[in-house]
């Protein structure tokens, strides 16, 4: 399925493009709504060598760090349930060596973002995470991780953090046009700067909606389609957590994934049945009514409760009419030169 400007593509296709070995991967969503189709269809294509930037490490993390993508991650939650002698895909595989991580606040995480974002080199954060272990243990970004430096202007020290430009962002929004228009809504976090702060941006949607659509909402809109890559049209996918306006968490999918992520045995039996053996989201969901039922679903789905209107009008939007004329003028562009030109003003 190809949008107007080709952006409009499957999952696999979209993360063939633009996810390859040895990126930096920012997962996009924080806590809900999470890319559980573009997560499993990295882990599908079997990419290796990723550094994962996530600000909320659930279920997401833990099938990254399961399947062998990742070996390195920059996060400030990670699931691993049961602690460190309970069961975790990145619990075992930092006992065993094969992932490094580093961790940081919620609010250092989005700094760097946010730094990544503005073009920025490094962003200033709260001081008094010096006398901390998140500022004296490092791991493999080792000086890099923070830094001290004076304040031009009182001399005090300040502590930074350095900006994040990940290669590529993957994240899951309600909606987006087939140009790429995103458009979320709810429980935002540092969603919108992973995704500006990076390279490249693949955004999976339950729906594609007339461009009209997102005109009519502006304020919803958190990336633009100059900045997007890859639009995938994919319901339901971010189950089995919640997405705003369309379903519920489902607790029985999520408690069934922890559950499998004990053992390392129960972790790769989930994933041969739910990301292996499923080619895509329509057969994930398939195999979900076959096993448990649609009632399940059904129950999930969001009842509507609508915002009220804003109004967006205005007189006219352009200051030229549909005659080609500047509505104080009254002058087409060729005859507002012309006039310049006769006195002088024109500078060609």
């Amino acid at each position: 399925m190809e949008g107007g400007n080709g952006k409009v593509m499957s999952a696999r296709e979209a993360v063939s493009k633009n996810v390859h070995d040895g990126d930096s991967l920012a997962i996009g969503n924080y806590t809900v709504s999470t890319c559980a189709e573009l997560i499993y269809e990295i882990v599908r294509q079997d990419k290796k060598g990723l550094l994962l930037y996530s600000q909320s490490g659930i279920f997401d993390v833990e099938v990254l760090v399961g399947a062998g993508c990742a070996d390195r991650l920059i996060t400030t939650y990670v699931l691993r349930a049961g602690g460190k002698k309970g069961g975790s895909a990145v619990e075992r595989a930092l006992n065993k060596g094969t992932l490094q991580i580093e961790d940081y606040t919620n609010y250092q995480y989005s700094a760097r973002m946010v730094a990544g974002m503005h073009g920025f080199s490094y962003m200033q954060v709260f001081e008094g995470a010096i006398l901390t272990d998140l500022f004296r243990k490092r791991g493999f970004m080792g000086e890099n991780k923070f830094r001290v430096v004076k304040c031009p202007y009182t001399g005090r020290d300040n502590l930074t953090v350095p900006a994040a430009n990940p290669d590529v962002c993957v994240v899951h929004v309600q909606r987006a046009d087939k140009f790429g228009n995103a458009q979320y809504w709810g429980a935002l976090g540092s969603v919108a700067a992973a995704a500006l702060a990076s390279k490249r941006i693949i955004v999976s949607c339950e729906e594609i909606v007339d461009h009209e659509v997102i005109r009519s909402s502006p304020h919803l809109t958190i990336i633009p389609a100059c900045r997007v890559n890859a639009v995938v049209e994919v319901p339901w996918g971010a189950h089995p957590t919640e997405v705003l306006g369309y379903y519920n968490m489902d607790q029985l999918m999520y408690g069934l994934l922890l559950q499998a992520d004990c053992t390392a045995d129960g972790l790769k039996s989930w994933m041969d049945e739910w990301v292996y053996g499923c080619e895509n989201r329509l057969a994930y969901i398939d195999r979900y009514v076959k096993k448990f039922g649609s009632k399940l679903l059904d129950n999930i789905r969001c009842k509507p409760f609508y915002s009220a209107p804003a109004n967006y009008g205005a007189a006219f939007y352009s200051r030229w009419d549909w005659e080609g004329r500047e509505r104080a003028m009254g002058l087409t562009l060729a005859e507002f030169e012309q006039s310049l030109r006769e006195r002088g003003k024109l500078y060609e």
